[in-house]
């Protein structure tokens, strides 16, 4: 196949770049690289339009790092910017989970979805731990487990994955539903000299409601949890 790799975190994210080396030392794919020049994290699914022209530069062969976007990074993928048409995106492995309502904001899981849109899987894959991380073992089951990721997905779907943070990588997939998360995070609100009022969002807590069977439920098991997404909004009415 050939794989486009980008991610939130920046072209030189450590889980990316493992990540990378370990699917060329597979030598089973094709593997392209196009990633944020720099950290995009909960950029959520925002394109580059009527902006500055995107700016890509090669960092090495068939890896670019790029001045937009993970959504703009596959955008390019498909619009010819590669000598060839992506079979499958791999977007991450983002450090820090990205479960149940963190999809929302997530700009590694828009580098999945985006692929969707263009009708191919997308695979959004996180570490979900805040660190250390055992980087290892989550690229070994990924890598082991590509072509099982793949077999999930379906039209107007992208398949995000979370991984627990242990040295042995997880014991096997679940497939699972989002969890329902509720952010805690504070507002801190100055008066500024200029007369302007400066508000500054502090990440606080996340309580996660834990119900069986959730990504959430699933990972804190050491399992590495499959969710299959819907691409497309579904009407309520």
């Amino acid at each position: 196949m050939n794989i486009v790799v980008t991610n939130d975190d920046g072209i030189n994210s450590e889980g990316l770049l493992l990540l990378v080396r370990a699917l060329r030392e597979q030598g089973e794919h094709t593997i392209y690289v196009i990633a944020p020049d720099s950290n995009r994290s909960a950029v959520s699914h925002s394109i580059s339009i009527i902006k500055d022209p995107l700016r890509l530069k090669e960092v090495e062969k068939d890896m670019w790092s790029c001045s937009g976007t993970p959504a703009d990074c596959i955008i390019l993928a498909f619009m010819g910017f590669l000598p060839v048409l992506p079979d499958l995106v791999l977007s991450g492995i983002n450090r820090g989970p990205n479960m149940g309502t963190d999809i929302i904001f997530s700009g590694t899981v828009a580098g999945a979805r985006q692929a969707a849109l263009h009708n191919i899987p997308g695979i959004a894959l996180s570490l979900a731990d805040w660190g250390p991380f055992f980087w290892d073992g989550a690229v070994r089951f990924i890598t082991e487990h590509i072509n099982e990721f793949v077999s999930y997905w379906k039209p107007n779907t992208f398949i995000n994955v979370n991984l627990p943070n242990i040295p042995e990588g997880p014991a096997g997939t679940v497939l699972t539903f989002p969890s329902n998360r509720l952010y805690r995070d504070k507002l801190t609100i100055i008066d500024g000299p200029d007369g302007r009022k400066y508000c500054f969002i502090q990440h606080g807590y996340v309580d996660t409601v834990a119900t069986e069977g959730s990504d959430y439920d699933v990972v804190s098991r050491n399992l590495a949890s499959v969710s299959l997404c819907a691409v497309q909004p579904v009407s309520v009415i």
